[in-house]
C-alpha cells in the first residue's frame, strides 16, 4: 500500500516525528511485553507541561483543555495540584474554569482541596465583586467537611458585603453549607442573618434570602424559620414586583405559608399578587393563582371584590392553554383541581375545553374530565353535541372516556338525561364493540341514579349480550339482569348462560352474579331453585376467594334461616348514586390547593406519598373560612343526640354489619317459634343441604362476662371531689351531659321492638341508658346483647337483665353499664357503636353513635408545665383549629359547663381582650387532648384549636364541645 503526499502509517507526536509502537528484527521472538512499552509521554504528561507554563494564554488553554477531558469523562484527577496553582490569576474567565474543576474533584481529593481555602479566603475580599460572588458560590458547591469550618469567615463577610451580587450568592450559599452542616451553621449565626437579608433593600437578596430560608425549613419542619409577620410580608410583596421571575416564584410561595390574621389583611395581599397573573411565565402564574385561591378561603362572598377575583382568576388559566402540550398538561391538572374547589372561576370557558384534532391523548383526557366537571343545564347541550363527535373518533382510549363522560353528564344534570340516553342508543347502534361495552357500563348507571325511568331499553342491551367480553361491562349487565328480573321474561336463562364458565370469571363478575342470581331467586322462587343452589355451590365449596366465599355463606344462612330478612336485605332499596363519583376527597383537595403549581398537583397525591422518607413533608391546609356564614372546618357531622333524622341508618343493606355477622358469634335463636318461609312461596327446600349445619350449630348465644370492672359502681366512702375540682367553680357533681333518647332501631326493622337510647357518664361510669318497647302481638323474652368491635373497646360490663317478660305496648328502661375493655378496630365514623340485640324471636342489629365526652376521664387535668411541653411536643401539622357558633357564655360559664363533662381548665389568661382558655381531657384509651379556646367578650362565636397525637380524634371532641356547651 502506497501513501502519496501522506503521513507515515505510525503514529505522530506533538513534534510531528513519527514513531512506531513496536520494533522486531527478524528473527526476534515476540513478547507480551509489546503491549507496556510506549515511548509516549502521554496527555497528562502534556498538560502538566501547560499547566506550569509562564504563558498566559497556553496556561488558559490548558485548563479548557482540562475541563474538556473532565467534560467528556476523563480522570484528571491528577492535574489537581497543577490546576489549584491556575487560581492565582486576575483573569476571571481562568478563575471561573479552575473553579469548575475545584468543584468536581475537591470531594475525591480532600487533602488537595484544602490548599485552595488560602486562594477563597483572598478571593472573598477581592475589589471585583464578581470574583467575591464567585468565590463564595464555589465555596458552597465544595462539599468537604475539612473545609466548610475555614469558610464561615470569608461567607459571614459576604453575607454583609455592600454589592447585592454577592449577598444574594451569599445567601443561597447558606443554604448549601447547612445542608452539608446544620449544626455549624446555626452555631455560626448565619440563619439570623438570612432572617435579616429579608429586609434588604435588594429585591434579588430578598428573593433568595426567602429561598434560602424556605429551603432549610423544609428539611426542619419543626424549626420556625420563616416567622412572616404583616410587616416582613409588606416587604417581600415589595419585591415581588422587581426581582427576576425565578424569585417572584419563591416569594410566592412564601406568602402562600402565610396565615393572615383577618379578611382584610388576605384582601390587601391578594391585591398586590393579582398583577401577576399577567406574567409570562406560567411557573409565577400557577405560583401567583395558589395565594389568590388560598385566601379567598377567608373572603366573604358578599364581598365586591371576591367577585371581582373570581373574574381576574379565569384569564390567565385559560391563556396556559395556549402553550406547548406539555404546559398545557401541567395547567390542566391544576384546572381540574381549582375547577373541584371552585367551579364559578371558569364556568362561562367551556369552549377552551373542548378537544382539538392535533392534542396528543394525555391533553384529550385531561379536557374531557373537565369538561364534564364544568357542565351545568345551561351548556349541556354543546357538551353533548361535542362528546358525541369525539365517541366516534379512532383513539380507542379516547373513544370510551367519551363514552363514559356523556353518562356521567346524564347523571349530572338531570334534564340532560333523555338525551344521553338516546345518544348512547345509537353508539350502541353502531356495534363497535368496545364502545358498546363502555354504553352498558354507563347505562348501569344511569339506571341507578333515575329508577324505573328509562328501563325500556333493557332489550336493547340483552341483544349486545353475547359481544361483552370485559370484566366490567359483564358485571354491569349481570347487575341489570338482575336488578329487573322480573322485566327480563329469559332472565334465568340470560344467567345461567354466564355460570357455565363461573371459574374463568373475574372476582368482580363472579360477585355479580352471585348476588344477581340470589335477587333472581327472591323475585321468582320456584323456577330457580337449582340455579340459586348450583351458584351457591360454586361460591362456597369451589371457590379459592375468601370474598366470595364469605358472600356465599352469608346469602345461604340468610336464605335457610329467615327468607323475609333475605328480601329485606338484598332487594332493599338501593340509595341514589351521587352526581360526582370521582371528586378528590374534600381535605385532600384543601391540601393540593396549598401545592398548586408543584408535582403533588400533577400527581393529585400530597408530597408524603410519592416523596421517599417523610423529613421534610408539612401537611398543609387551607385557612379556616372566616368572613362568611359557612366555616371550612365545621362539618355537618351530628353529635350523637342529634335528631333521629341524622343518626345512621339502621342496617339491613348488604354492606355494612352483614359483613360482619359470622364474627358476632349470634346463633340463631336457641328457643321460639320457627320461622315460617312460606310466606315468600319457599316451598319446604332445604337449601342447606348440610354445607351449613356445622356453622349453625353449637352457637348458642352467650351473654359478655358479668364480671364488674373495678373502675364502675359507686366509689368508696372517700368520694369523687377532689377529681371534679370543686373549689373551682362547680357548685355540685352534676356528671357529664346527656344527649335525649333517640330511636336507635324502630319496630318496623326488628319485628316489633322498638330501642330508643341514649349514653351517659356519671361518677366515672359509663352506661347505655336503653328504653325497649314491644309493638308487636306476641310476648317478648330472653334478652341478651352484644356490641362489635369498635374503635373505643366499648363493651357490656353486664348481662342485659330484663327481669320480666315484656307484653304487648309494654315499656321497659334499663341502664346497661359499659367498660372499655372489649375488642378494639378502628370504625369509620370513629365513634360509630354496631350492636346485636336478640331475644326469642330474633336477633337484631343497628348502629348508633357515641358522644365522645362518656370517654373523658375523671383524672384528665394536666399541670401547667405539662401541658406547655406537651403543647410544643405534639407537631404544628396535628393541630385542628374549628369555629364554635351561637355560643354566648362566659369564660367562667364555660369553663364551668366543660368541667362537668371532665374538660379541665388548667390556665387562663387574657390576651388582647380575648379570654384564652388552655383546657385538657384525657381519653379512657389514654390519649391526651389538648385546647385552646379563644372568647371574645360580647361574641357568640369561640375559636377552638386542639392539639392531639393521634389527629383523627379532634373531629370527634369539637363535636363533644359543641353538644357540652349548646345543651
Amino acid at each position: 500500500m502506497l501513501f502519496v503526499n501522506g503521513p507515515c502509517p505510525g503514529k505522530t507526536d506533538h513534534r510531528g516525528s513519527c514513531q512506531r509502537e513496536t520494533h522486531y528484527k527478524p528473527g526476534t521472538k515476540m513478547t507480551d511485553s509489546k503491549y507496556f512499552t510506549t515511548t509516549k509521554k502521554g496527555e497528562i504528561f502534556e498538560l502538566k507541561a501547560e499547566l506550569n507554563s509562564d504563558k498566559k494564554e497556553k496556561k488558559k488553554e490548558a485548563v479548557k483543555k482540562v475541563i474538556a477531558s473532565m467534560t467528556v469523562g476523563k480522570d484528571v484527577s491528577a492535574l489537581f495540584p497543577d490546576v489549584v496553582n491556575c487560581m492565582q490569576t486576575d483573569n476571571l474567565e481562568l478563575k471561573k474554569l479552575v473553579y469548575l474543576y475545584l468543584m468536581n474533584y475537591a470531594k475525591s481529593q480532600p487533602d488537595m482541596a484544602i490548599m485552595a481555602v488560602n486562594t477563597f479566603v483572598k478571593d472573598c475580599e477581592d475589589p471585583n465583586p464578581l470574583i467575591r460572588a464567585l468565590a463564595v458560590r464555589t465555596m458552597g458547591c465544595i462539599r468537604v467537611d475539612k473545609i466548610t469550618e475555614y469558610l464561615c469567615e470569608p461567607l459571614r463577610k459576604c453575607l454583609k458585603d455592600e454589592d447585592p451580587y454577592v449577598r444574594k450568592t451569599a445567601a443561597v450559599c447558606v443554604a448549601k453549607l447547612h445542608d452539608i452542616n446544620a449544626q455549624l451553621v446555626e452555631d455560626q449565626g448565619f440563619l439570623d442573618t438570612l432572617k435579616d437579608l429579608i429586609s434588604d433593600s435588594n429585591p434579588m437578596v430578598v428573593a433568595n434570602a426567602v429561598a434560602a430560608l424556605s429551603e432549610i425549613a423544609e428539611s426542619h419542619p419543626s424549626s420556625n424559620l420563616l416567622d412572616l409577620n404583616p410587616q416582613s410580608i409588606n416587604k417581600l410583596l415589595t419585591a415581588l414586583n422587581e426581582c427576576t421571575e425565578w424569585g417572584q416564584i419563591f416569594i410566592l410561595d412564601c406568602l402562600a405559608n402565610y396565615m393572615p390574621k383577618d379578611d382584610r389583611e388576605a384582601q390587601s395581599i391578594c391585591e398586590r399578587v393579582t398583577p401577576r397573573l399577567s406574567h409570562a411565565n406560567s411557573a409565577v402564574v400557577l405560583s401567583a393563582v395558589k395565594v389568590l385561591m388560598k385566601f379567598m378561603e377567608m373572603l366573604s362572598k358578599d364581598l365586591d371584590y371576591y367577585g371581582t377575583l373570581l373574574k381576574k382568576l379565569a384569564p390567565p388559566l385559560v391563556t396556559l392553554l395556549s402553550a406547548e402540550p406539555e404546559l398545557q398538561y401541567v395547567a390542566l391538572r391544576n384546572i381540574n383541581l381549582i375547577v373541584q374547589k371552585r367551579p364559578e372561576i371558569l364556568k362561562h370557558e367551556m369552549k377552551v375545553f373542548f378537544v382539538k384534532y392535533n392534542d396528543p391523548i394525555y391533553v384529550k383526557l385531561e379536557k374531557l374530565d373537565i369538561m364534564i366537571r364544568l357542565a351545568s343545564q345551561a351548556n349541556i347541550a354543546q357538551v353533548l353535541a361535542e362528546l358525541k363527535e369525539y365517541a366516534t373518533e379512532v383513539d380507542v382510549d379516547f373513544v370510551r372516556k367519551a363514552v363514559r363522560a356523556i353518562g356521567r353528564c346524564a347523571i349530572k344534570v338531570e334534564q340532560s338525561a333523555e338525551r344521553c340516553v338516546s345518544t348512547l342508543l345509537d353508539l350502541i347502534q353502531t356495534k363497535v364493540n368496545y364502545v358498546v361495552q363502555e354504553a352498558i357500563v354507563v347505562i348501569k348507571d344511569i339506571f341507578r341514579k333515575y329508577p324505573n325511568k328509562y328501563e325500556s331499553v333493557i332489550a336493547t342491551l340483552c341483544e349486545n349480550l353475547d359481544s361483552l367480553d370485559e370484566p366490567e361491562a359483564r358485571a354491569a349487565m349481570i347487575w341489570i339482569v338482575g336488578e329487573y328480573a322480573e322485566r327480563i321474561d329469559n332472565a334465568d336463562e340470560l344467567l345461567e348462560s354466564f355460570l357455565e364458565g363461573f371459574h374463568d370469571e373475574s372476582t368482580q363478575v363472579q360477585l355479580q352474579l352471585l348476588t344477581a342470581i340470589v335477587k333472581l331467586f327472591l323475585k321468582k322462587p320456584t323456577e330457580t331453585q337449582e340455579l340459586v343452589q348450583q351458584v351457591l355451590s360454586l361460591a362456597t365449596q369451589d371457590s379459592d376467594n375468601p370474598d366470595l366465599r364469605d358472600r356465599g355463606y352469608i346469602y345461604w344462612r340468610l336464605l335457610s334461616t329467615d327468607p323475609v330478612a333475605a328480601k329485606e336485605v338484598v332487594l332493599a332499596e338501593k340509595p341514589l348514586i351521587s352526581e360526582e363519583t370521582d371528586l378528590i376527597e374534600p381535605t385532600l383537595l384543601d391540601e393540593l390547593i396549598c401545592y398548586i403549581g408543584t408535582l403533588a398537583s400533577v400527581y393529585h397525591k400530597p408530597p408524603s406519598a410519592f416523596v421517599e422518607g417523610s423529613r421534610g413533608i408539612v401537611h398543609k391546609s387551607l385557612p379556616p373560612r372566616t368572613g362568611s356564614s359557612e366555616s371550612a372546618e365545621s362539618p355537618d357531622a351530628a353529635p350523637s343526640g342529634a335528631p333521629p333524622s341524622e343518626q345512621p341508618a339502621v342496617i339491613p343493606t348488604q354492606g355494612d354489619l352483614l359483613g360482619d355477622l359470622l364474627n358476632l358469634d349470634l346463633g340463631p335463636p336457641v328457643s321460639g317459634p320457627p320461622v315460617a318461609t312460606s310466606s315468600v312461596q319457599m316451598g319446604a327446600v332445604d337449601l342447606l343441604g348440610g354445607g351449613l349445619d356445622s356453622l349453625m350449630s353449637g352457637t348458642t348465644f352467650t351473654a359478655p362476662s358479668t364480671v364488674m370492672p373495678a373502675n364502675l359502681g359507686p366509689p368508696p366512702s372517700s368520694g369523687l371531689g377532689d377529681l371534679f375540682d370543686l373549689a373551682g367553680g362547680v357548685g355540685t357533681l352534676s356528671g357529664s351531659h346527656v344527649a335525649p333518647k333517640t330511636v336507635w332501631l324502630p319496630a318496623m326493622k326488628a319485628k316489633g321492638l322498638e330501642i330508643s337510647g341514649t349514653f351517659s357518664r356519671q361518677v366515672g361510669a359509663i352506661s347505655m341508658d336503653l328504653l325497649l318497647t314491644n309493638k308487636a302481638l306476641q310476648v317478648m323474652s330472653d334478652f341478651a346483647i352484644q356490641f362489635n368491635r369498635n374503635s373505643f373497646g366499648l363493651a357490656p360490663a353486664a348481662p342485659l337483665q330484663i327481669h320480666a317478660p315484656l307484653a304487648p305496648n309494654q315499656t321497659v328502661e334499663i341502664s346497661l353499664p359499659l367498660n372499655t375493655v372489649g375488642s378494639v378496630m378502628k370504625m369509620d365514623p370513629l365513634n360509630n357503636l354496631q350492636v346485636a340485640v336478640k331475644n326469642n324471636i330474633d336477633v337484631f342489629y343497628f348502629s348508633t353513635l357515641y358522644p365522645l365526652h362518656i370517654l373523658f376521664v375523671e383524672d384528665g387535668k394536666m399541670e401547667r408545665q405539662m401541658f406547655l411541653a406537651t403543647w410544643k411536643d405534639i407537631p404544628n401539622e396535628n393541630e385542628a383549629q374549628f369555629h364554635i357558633k351561637d355560643c354566648p357564655l362566659s369564660a367562667d360559664a364555660v369553663s364551668s359547663k366543660l368541667q362537668g363533662s371532665n374538660i379541665f381548665t388548667v390556665a387562663k389568661r387574657n390576651v388582647e381582650g380575648q379570654d384564652m382558655l388552655y383546657q385538657s381531657l384525657k381519653l379512657t384509651n389514654g390519649i391526651w387532648v389538648l385546647a385552646e379556646l379563644r372568647i371574645q367578650p360580647g361574641s357568640p362565636s369561640f375559636a377552638l384549636s386542639l392539639k392531639c397525637r393521634a389527629p383523627e380524634v379532634s373531629q370527634y371532641v369539637y363535636q363533644a364541645y359543641e353538644t357540652i356547651l349548646k345543651n
